[in-house]
């Protein structure tokens, strides 16, 4: 079998991409290869000057040099390093998108033989030479430096950093930041697009307010949070990062194509609290836009982001009705320069970040609420006065439109390092074992009770993605040997139930089928060990169940919040476990209500033609997401379908064999979800987000549910419940998973990439194919990690 796997990862390592171009003979025969990649763009529109970048680390290496190459051509490329360490951190590159196209890639170390002409600049600059007097510097010249920490005496005017703090360009905008006790957000309007700061402010304060042939500072910001800017809400007004012990700026990145710095303030007093705060600020080739990211010692509420209000602009609002990651915007247009042209002021966000927007005497305001102490954003400022710059309204609702979507749906990497073919010459349960410690080495005991989920960025709780993950911890174990994964499960699932049986985070009363999942680990502690407390928090949630709200045949609601709805994701969550409690009291109804669950699941939202499943059912028909007719969401979900696919080859394991007539529903339902899946599994062998729409712009290949659906073809074949016809299958589908999405890193760690986030439905949530699109893509989710582990152990089996 290890043969069979090996040579279907080989195979589709010539495949590797789905290129057209043959390898490079000269780039492989020298054996420097690096990585293969696409770039997809979910978009209808053309994305010029799109910025890549990968980690140093997820390429697999640790030092440059790296070029990218597009065919023949060489890719501007950057290395950045954003610690500070001398060493560099990652790769970028910039590439020009054509509309729903999908672009290959090469990165070795060749040197591309041509400089790459320089698009974004930062710098900060001091005099050397002269002397302090008083509060102002006399004398001296201007000489850029890599870092300054402004003195004690320094303040506006003091004539010591030119151009009063650090700046940053691209080639369309430039923007400078008040080192001093104002923190002023200023814009350089640019007519040129060459890199001009290096030339600004050499002969003092007033040439850069006078129009040049290069342009000139167009805003007057006052006491105010200028251009992006940002602050604290006090409930009334915005307190600026005036009074702080002391402040520093260091350059990051220079160019070509990035750019990027730090402002450091200690000591920040809001007022309410006292904080470190550390904005970066950076800017890329081709965008008006400063990407930011606040990063604060203690976790600060209601930080506060904006832009001036002056008088005679309109000001300009996003849609809020959106999902928590998706971007939104405030802007202002109108003439509102110091040359009274148009200038267009765009501050951007995630929806998950906003508390409500309001203003003060000086800014437009929006109050935000960081998850943690990060919070990121971005600024920008599109000017009338450039040549092909915004001259109306309705060119920068245009601009708007494409750059929320452009944030909501970033490019689909597909990416292949020569790092990661290690990986297919492992046995599938060592796979497993190298996922597992890799994620216990990030994670530590972070998901225990009182710990921070990164990963979520909130408080760890009672989570239906920590008891799959832990249920996989515990099956490693139990096929490997190795104790240290039981162990780990025990102590974080554990660390929330107390002596007495209470569950820490866990309300019965928000009816959460999905709170319910974690409850088969309790099941399975009070299986091995006897102790009363995981009895009492069993019975808790078996409470919940009983008393859950249920549709009028008996399905149960998802939430309390999601009135009427089955979805499939909660058969996976409750079922097996309700089956379980059935068992353990010895109470057949429950067992014969878990099974009902799923044959009402299949009666509603599958279709008929394609044998696949949609994501959920409103009973009432009155969601938005929700046909009028049959009350079922519109698109086949991968990962709904892999939790009913899970489900049904879990709940096998509880329900007693000689339970025939309970069992044998389910029977009948695994063959024909089988032989469905297999039509619409990919010639990779994995399934794509939107299972039966692989060639829509910006659908995927999904690592979560390409998991599940192996482990249940595995395993399924290995209880008997499918015939060993399906073997290949199975075993095409793990050795694609494995190619496609395990990544081994330069440090040694395994991870899973391209694992959609979340998926939902309501709540800004319209289940439409591009809300299924805008969920985040990303790497060693739970949601992923939990079933390829216990995939693994599934394909390992079928081979013995």
């Amino acid at each position: 079998m290890k043969k069979l796997l090996l040579l279907i990862a080989l195979l589709l390592s010539l495949v590797l991409l789905g290129c057209d171009r043959a390898p490079d003979p000269e780039t492989d025969a020298a054996g420097n290869v690096i990585a293969r990649l696409e770039v997809s763009n979910p978009s209808a529109f053309a994305r010029p000057d799109t910025l890549v970048s990968l980690s140093l680390n997820e390429l697999g290496v640790t030092a440059g040099p790296l070029q990218v190459w597009e065919g023949d051509a060489a890719r501007p490329t950057q290395l950045l390093d954003d610690d500070g360490d001398h060493r560099p951190d990652r790769l970028v590159f910039v590439v020009d998108l054509d509309p729903a196209a999908t672009h290959s890639f090469l990165i070795d170390g060749r040197e591309s033989g041509s400089a790459v002409a320089p698009r974004t600049h930062a710098e900060v600059s001091i005099k050397e030479g002269g002397e302090w007097q008083g509060s102002t510097y006399v004398g001296g010249t201007f000489k850029n430096v890599g870092q300054v920490t402004a003195p004690p005496q320094y303040t506006d005017h003091s004539e010591y950093i030119r151009y009063e703090g650090p700046g940053i360009e691209s080639d369309l905008v430039g923007y400078r930041f008040y080192l001093d006790w104002r923190n002023g957000f200023d814009i350089w309007g640019k007519k040129t697009s060459e890199m001009v700061l290096q030339t600004v402010g050499l002969d003092g304060y007033d040439s850069y307010h006078e129009m040049s042939d290069w342009g000139a500072d167009i805003l007057k910001v006052g006491q105010s949070l200028g251009m992006g800017g940002y602050g604290y809400w006090d409930g009334a007004k915005t307190i600026l990062v005036s009074d702080v012990a002391e402040r520093s700026t260091t350059i990051r990145s220079d160019g070509p194509i990035h750019a990027a710095l730090e402002i450091d303030y200690r000591a920040w007093n809001t007022g309410a609290a006292t904080v470190d705060m550390k904005a970066t600020l950076s800017m890329q080739a081709g965008s008006p836009m400063v990407d930011v990211t606040l990063q604060t010692s203690a976790p600060l509420d209601n930080l506060a982001i904006g832009i001036v209000a002056h008088p005679g602009t309109e000001l300009m609002t996003g849609d809020l009705d959106i999902t928590g990651q998706a971007w939104s915007y405030m802007a202002t247009f109108g003439p509102q320069t110091l040359f009274e042209d148009n200038l267009g002021m765009v501050v951007l966000f995630r929806k998950i970040d906003f508390v409500e927007q309001t203003r003060d005497e000086s800014s437009h305001v929006l109050v935000m609420q960081p998850r943690g102490t990060e919070l990121s954003y971005a600024f920008g400022a599109l000017w009338s006065g450039r040549e092909g710059g915004v001259q109306t309204r309705e060119e920068l609702e245009a601009f708007l439109a494409a750059e929320v979507e452009r944030r909501t749906l970033p490019p689909r990497i597909r990416l292949k390092t020569e790092a990661s073919r290690s990986a297919g010459a492992l046995e599938p349960t060592q796979i497993s074992i190298r996922l597992a410690e890799s994620e216990m080495a990030r994670r530590g005991d972070s998901l225990s009770y009182g710990g921070w989920d990164a990963m979520s960025s909130r408080p760890s709780g009672w989570t239906y993605t920590t008891g799959l993950l832990m249920q996989a911890m515990d099956d490693l174990s139990e096929a490997s040997g190795d104790p240290r994964f039981a162990d780990y499960a025990k102590a974080t699932i554990e660390s929330f139930i107390a002596e007495d049986g209470t569950i820490h985070t866990y309300d019965v009363t928000e009816y959460n089928i999905d709170k319910i999942n974690s409850g088969k680990m309790a099941q399975r502690l009070y299986a091995r060990h006897g102790d009363p407390k995981y009895r009492a928090a069993i019975d808790a949630m078996a409470g919940q169940m009983a008393d859950h709200p249920r549709t009028s045949e008996g399905a149960f609601w998802h939430k309390q919040r999601y009135p009427h709805q089955l979805w499939l994701d909660g058969v996976y969550m409750g079922m097996p476990f309700l089956a379980g409690v059935g068992v353990m009291e010895g109470d057949d109804a429950k067992i014969e209500e878990a099974v009902r669950e799923f044959t009402i699941a299949r009666s509603h939202l599958r279709d008929p033609e394609t044998g696949l499943y949609y994501h959920a059912w409103d009973e009432a028909k009155q969601q938005g997401w929700a046909d009028p007719e049959s009350g079922r969401s519109h698109y086949v979900w991968a990962r709904g379908l892999g939790w009913y696919a899970m489900a049904l080859v879990d709940i096998l394991d509880v329900i007693p064999p000689k339970r025939t007539e309970l069992r044998e529903p389910l029977l009948a339902i695994i063959p024909e979800l089988a032989d469905s899946l297999i039509q619409t599994q990919d010639a990779t062998g994995v399934w794509f987000q939107i299972m039966d729409m692989p060639d829509e712009p910006g659908n995927y290949r999904e690592a979560s549910a390409s998991a599940m659906f192996t482990y249940f073809l595995a395993k399924a074949v290995n209880r008997g419940a499918l015939p060993k016809s399906f073997t290949p299958a199975a075993e095409k589908a793990y050795a694609g998973l494995v190619d496609e999405f395990v990544s081994v890193y330069a440090d040694g760690s395994f991870h899973l990439t391209n694992n959609c986030e979340v998926g939902g439905l309501g709540f800004g949530r319209d289940g439409s194919y591009r809300y299924y699109m805008s969920e985040r893509v990303v790497e060693d989710d739970p949601k992923g990690l939990g079933p390829a582990i216990m995939a693994g152990l599934q394909v390992s089996e079928l081979s013995n």
